[in-house]
């Protein structure tokens, strides 16, 4: 059994918010990374998407392609589309080695819109979920086949952002359809992380890793923010620099003899939090919740 570490480049330019970063060249991102001690990263909007051009790049840097996000609409499209869809991700992830693809349900989403209070989020009912899963599983089944596991991200500002959610998605879905745990999402949407971790572990793929500052919590619930609000704010940070129990989940994972990759993805504002300093902090402390755990940490 063994788990290695990655990093996701939002800690130096960010997706949902482009301003962010916007002039740090993917260079600095990867080699950052590197310097920081991470062996591999998830894909970001300046990575090229062909894998032909990405390969060499990331070798130059001694680094795997961890996994990357794909916008799933199910809600919306046939499993046929969304097939389709797929395809040139697929393809990207499978050429490059990736095991798992970072999948999210998007339909609606408000996590992106600055301007939306997270309250806002589209909900949709069991029903709703049971026939989600259903359409899913058969997604899932197909990349399954080329190689490549879809690794659900439950998320804010999404249709599966609870634990109730989580639990009713893993419900009405195979084993074909993996579960990323995010630590950071889910104790924001009120969750349990060791909880699920227990009760889902035999689904968990793959591991995204963010702290989350209390007080700033606290006051983006009260104030009901956006998310891109409670993330410029400092709501995220890398792990044990927050108040998630990292160790207690990482003795979960040990006891359940995951094997994949824990990656730090914690969105911060870089021109706040200096990338390099925190991506370096995220790793030594994972390398340490690793050590602790027993869990064997490879390059």
């Amino acid at each position: 059994m063994s788990v290695r570490i990655g990093i996701n480049p939002l800690s130096w330019t960010n997706d949902d918010l482009p301003t962010l970063g916007a002039e740090t060249p993917l260079e600095v991102c990867l080699s950052e990374g590197k310097q920081a001690g991470f062996s591999g990263f998830e894909l970001g909007n300046k990575f090229p998407r062909q894998p032909e051009v990405l390969g060499p790049i990331l070798d130059s840097h001694q680094l795997d392609l961890v996994s990357g996000w794909f916008s799933g609409e199910l809600l919306t499209r046939s499993v046929e589309e969304e097939i389709e869809a797929i395809e040139d991700h697929l393809h990207l992830l499978k050429t490059l080695g990736a095991k798992v693809m970072v999948y999210c349900e998007v339909t609606g989403c408000i996590h992106g819109q600055q301007g939306t209070p997270l309250s806002h989020r589209p909900r949709i009912s069991e029903a709703e979920i049971a026939a989600l899963g259903e359409k899913l599983t058969k997604v899932a089944e197909y990349t399954l086949s080329q190689g490549v596991q879809i690794a659900y991200h439950h998320h804010m500002g999404t249709v599966i952002e609870s634990e109730a959610e989580v639990d009713l998605l893993m419900k009405y879905t195979s084993p074909a359809v993996g579960l990323l745990l995010d630590t950071g999402h889910l104790t924001f949407a009120g969750g349990d992380p060791i909880a699920v971790q227990k009760r889902h572990a035999d689904r968990i793929v793959h591991v995204h890793c963010k702290d989350l500052r209390e007080a700033v919590l606290k006051d983006a619930k009260n104030r009901d923010l956006s998310f891109l609000d409670a993330m410029l704010n400092g709501v995220f940070t890398v792990p044990g620099d927050g108040f998630i129990d990292y160790l207690s989940i990482f003795n979960g994972l040990k006891a359940s003899n995951y094997q994949g990759w824990l990656v730090v993805e914690a969105e911060q504002d870089p021109a706040v939090a200096h990338p390099l300093t925190y991506a370096t902090l995220g790793a030594n402390n994972l390398k340490k919740f690793c050590a602790e755990s027993g869990l064997n940490l490879v390059d």
